[in-house]
């Protein structure tokens, strides 16, 4: 279940962006969600039930696109509004991806740019531009249902979707345990408009410190890395892409597919290596 603030002004967006973060944790290991429940908890005396209203409706917008079936939920009154969903799905047990099982010479793909809470952050500032806003409002409603399905037809390492923890703080839980290491070509990492920006004026969430704090200590750079790169790479991301790894010799063939099926910003940005061990590497 993920149940969460507002993270945007549109109540109707934040909605569809709430549902298909729900749904992102089913499509990462290869499942099919099924049903829903809604949880709320709503300020009725601050905020007209119009808003709540919207909200539903978005919510029940992205479900139907899933072919998700809202079967009930739960509200209570409270100080501040969130909004979530409880969702559940099916797997075949043999086709059960996991976060776990990399190999050395696999590439590592990441479906969708991150940036999220940097940009987000400039939106409560009132510094993103509309165009900033409206990109990363886009990404965030966008299912990570269609890049769940190529990779499942592809067959894949390990997979994650990439949220709270960020890119670096997920992708050091695919290789913590493992007999093997990451590298990540910086330049590589697709990454929203503006957040270079706003990462170099420091405008940085605290879940994203807080990231940094706790895995730098597993990161390694083979140069300097300037610290706002850091930061957008530990950013913590609301409703991300997948982050999987696959056999070298398909991976030009997952970038092709994705991209055919709509997910234009996969990209390949790094490798499972051998060393550093449990590590990860930026170049």
């Amino acid at each position: 279940m993920d149940f969460f603030p507002p993270i945007v002004d549109d109540p109707y967006d934040f909605g569809e962006i709430a549902a298909a973060n729900a749904l992102s944790d089913i499509y990462a290991m290869g499942g099919k969600p099924i049903t829903a429940l809604n949880i709320v908890s709503f300020p009725k005396k601050k905020l007209s039930i119009d808003v709540l209203k919207k909200i539903l409706e978005g919510g029940l917008n992205k479900l139907n696109e899933a072919d998700v079936t809202l079967v009930g939920g739960h509200s209570i009154e409270d100080e501040e509004l969130k909004y979530g969903l409880a969702v559940t799905g099916v797997v075949h047990p043999d086709k059960i991806l996991r976060n776990k099982g990399v190999t050395v010479g696999e590439k590592i793909i990441l479906t969708k740019p991150i940036g999220t809470g940097i940009i987000n952050t400039a939106l409560k500032a009132g510094m993103a531009s509309s165009k900033a806003i409206r990109d990363v409002t886009e990404t965030m409603k966008t299912l990570n249902r269609k890049a769940s399905e190529v990779i499942q037809e592809l067959g894949v390492g390990a997979v994650t979707d990439v949220t709270g923890f960020g890119l670096l703080g997920h992708l050091y839980e695919m290789v913590c345990n493992e007999n093997a290491g990451a590298t990540v070509f910086a330049e590589k990492v697709p990454i929203f408009d503006e957040t270079e920006k706003f990462s170099k004026m420091g405008i940085v969430p605290a879940g994203t410190h807080a990231n940094r704090e706790a895995r730098q200590i597993f990161v390694t750079t083979e140069k300097e890395i300037e610290s706002y790169l850091l930061d957008i790479l530990f950013d913590a991301q609301t409703s991300g892409g997948l982050l999987f790894t696959i056999e070298g010799q398909k991976a030009d063939k997952a970038i092709r597919l994705l991209r055919k099926n709509s997910v234009s910003k996969a990209t390949i940005i790094g490798e499972i290596t051998s060393l550093p061990r449990g590590k990860i590497s930026i170049k």
